[in-house]
Parts: structure tokens; C-alpha cells; sequence
């Protein structure tokens, strides 16, 4: 059981975090937990739905944004997340779930995946630094300067969530990933 507030419907969440919540609900069909979590806080709602919203129109291509995710998760033990990302990355995304499985533990059998998972986790696990060794690995092999920038920040993105859902220990509402096994 969540250790913070979850709104049971959109109509019991703050006045304002309703808009967001029906416009979470029209493009997923449902409002998973994490989403009704974060509506307690109508600003940290806005500004999780900003990000991720302005993410998922950037360079770095859907799979290789759900593969950071599974790996992050897996990185900071995030139940949620493994389950939501899992999900997400099979019905969503297209993603095999032997890949997926890969994911959850930094691996990809794509390599351009592979490296930027790497990067990732050294982002995370260095606290953001990096050397630039690391930077003129990914430049070396096809990634942007705009993408290295947006996989530090689906980092950041998915170290807000996975921390926010460890936090309040979110009921996990997708079919339960328990493991990165």
C-alpha cells in the first residue's frame, strides 16, 4: 500500500491537477498510479508531464528512451518502473521481450542501444561525471550532441520517477515485473 496520497479517481485529486489527469486519461486510456501519486502535487505533476512530453519529441528514438528506462529502473531497484516501463515497452513500443529483459539489466543486443544504455548508467552511477572519453565515445559512433543532452536527461527524468515511486512505495497497476533476473 502506497505510503502517500493517491487520488482513487481524477475527481478526488487537487482542482488543479484535474486537466492534467483527464488529458493523462484521454491519451492512455486509463490514470496509472504514478501519474494519480504525482497529482497531489499539481506542480510536480506539470513538471514531470512537461519533460517527458518535451523528451518524447526529441532525436533519441522511442526504443532506445525505453531501453534508458528499463535500465535505470533496474539500476534503482524500482518495481514500479520495471513493471511500467515493461509494459509500456512491449505494447507501446514494440519491444521484444527478450530485449526488454536485456534492458532491465543494461543490456541491449543493439549495439547503438547498447552504448547508450552505457552512458547512461555511467551518468547515474558517476553522479554525472563523466569524463570526456565517454562523450567522444558516443559522438564516435552516431550520437548527436542533442542526443547525448536527452539521454542525460531521460536519466534525470527516470531517476524522478523511480525515486518518486520508492519513496511513496506506488501499488504497481501494470503486470508485476519483480525481478531484472
Amino acid at each position: 500500500m502506497s505510503r502517500l496520497f493517491i487520488a482513487s479517481t481524477i475527481q478526488d485529486a487537487p482542482k488543479e491537477s484535474q486537466p492534467l489527469l483527464e488529458i493523462v486519461n484521454k491519451q492512455l486510456g486509463q490514470v496509472p498510479n504514478m501519474f494519480r501519486l504525482l497529482a497531489a502535487s499539481p506542480t510536480s505533476l506539470e513538471g514531470y508531464l512537461n519533460l517527458s512530453g518535451a523528451l518524447a519529441k526529441g532525436k533519441l528514438p522511442v526504443k532506445c528512451r525505453e531501453a534508458i528506462a528499463l535500465a535505470m529502473a533496474g539500476f534503482n531497484g524500482c518495481q514500479y518502473c520495471l513493471s511500467a516501463h515493461s509494459y509500456i515497452s512491449e505494447n507501446l513500443a514494440g519491444i521484444e521481450p527478450e530485449e526488454i529483459k536485456l534492458n532491465m539489466k543494461g543490456q541491449s543486443k543493439n549495439e547503438h542501444t547498447q552504448l547508450g544504455i552505457n552512458f547512461a548508467l555511467k551518468v547515474a552511477g558517476l553522479r554525472g561525471q563523466v569524463d570526456k572519453e565517454e562523450i567522444s565515445k558516443l559522438k564516435d559512433n552516431g550520437f548527436s550532441e542533442e542526443e547525448i543532452l536527452e539521454i542525460v536527461l531521460n536519466v534525470s527524468l527516470n531517476i524522478l520517477t523511480n525515486y518518486t515511486n520508492e519513496v511513496a512505495k506506488t501499488d504497481v497497476d501494470f503486470p508485476e515485473v519483480s525481478s531484472v533476473d
